[in-house]
């Protein structure tokens, strides 16, 4: 009788870190699996993991794989993760049922943020936050990761929501959820491609020491919900604006055009940005996810607690 895996696995050097409290940055997959092209995204894959241990962090990027949920993969499963066919995108409502059924998964941010939880790592660096569509009011469409956020006390390093969604409902969700936001060096919710959505904030931090002041207090009163750190791109880096909009609105039409709905809404239109763009849009997503990959670390390494007196 074949016995079934454990459905959780830490990766030895997490767990090392994690009982001697070092520091730990949780990392998704799905940019790996589905938000990359091939066969580039195994290399920058491994950049962002060198980027945090650069910083003086341990990487632990989170998949599924063969029904196991991995707290940290080695370079081996780096590279299946990065070149299969069969890897899904799942979100925390998937998991069970991947895991049961033995199959390969690239987490999102909310599943990303439930396993890093889990396992006790305070801080997760990614791209972009899903949020609420554009067409909500009519499709309901809104990501599963605001939820999970709002109920996930994981501090996450980000640009922001991606700027394809609807940002002041977005914002307006995350208010109603109790989520906590921080600008890094600013007072404007960035867009992703974009260092400004055009919305404001109410809190800056400039140093990573700053942001893990307002971990600890969050962790004294006992507040359930996450914190975003929202690192924005440099004005040099990101995209133009005008440039952006246009392919923007002529990407929504397509979508629509091509009967593209719910979850694949999101690719779609990055596809279509990286395309139209002639690649601009990629450059501007890679750097996003290795400058927070980098802060990410840097606020771990300032917010970790102080070792075990042995």
């Amino acid at each position: 009788m074949t016995t079934a895996p454990a459905p959780l696995r830490v990766h030895p050097e997490v767990a090392a870190a994690l009982a001697a409290r070092a520091p730990v940055v949780a990392l998704e997959s799905t940019l790996i699996s589905h938000g990359l092209p091939r066969p580039d995204n195994l290399g920058i894959a491994r950049r962002i993991e060198q980027v945090v241990r650069t910083e003086g962090a341990v990487p632990a990027t989170i998949a599924i794989l063969g029904g196991q949920a991995c707290v940290g993969l080695d370079d081996g499963q780096l590279e299946q993760l990065a070149t299969c066919d069969d890897v899904v995108k799942v979100s925390v409502r998937d998991l069970g049922s991947l895991v049961a059924c033995g199959g390969n998964g690239a987490t999102t941010v909310a599943s990303t943020s439930h396993l890093a939880h889990l396992v006790g790592i305070l801080v997760f660096a990614t791209g972009g936050l899903g949020g609420v569509h554009r067409d909500a009011r009519a499709s309901w469409d809104e990501s599963a990761d605001l939820t999970t956020l709002g109920s996930t006390p994981i501090t996450v390093v980000c640009a922001g929501v991606k700027s394809i969604l609807d940002v002041p409902a977005t914002l307006e969700r995350m208010e109603t959820l109790n989520i906590g936001l921080l600008g890094f060096g600013t007072d404007r919710f960035p867009g992703f491609y974009l260092g400004d959505s055009g919305q404001g904030l109410d809190f800056r931090v400039d140093t990573p020491e700053e942001v893990a002041a307002v971990m600890r207090a969050r962790r004294d009163l006992r507040i359930g919900s996450a914190l975003i750190v929202a690192n924005p791109l440099p004005p040099e880096e990101a995209l133009d604006v005008v440039t952006h909009d246009a392919v923007l609105a002529d990407g929504l039409a397509a979508a629509e055009a091509a009967g593209v709905r719910g979850k694949d809404v999101t690719p779609f239109l990055l596809d279509w940005f990286h395309r139209q763009t002639r690649g601009a849009s990629l450059t501007a997503n890679i750097t996003i996810v290795l400058r927070n990959a980098a802060l990410a670390a840097q606020v771990a390494v300032a917010a970790a607690p102080a070792p075990l007196q042995t």
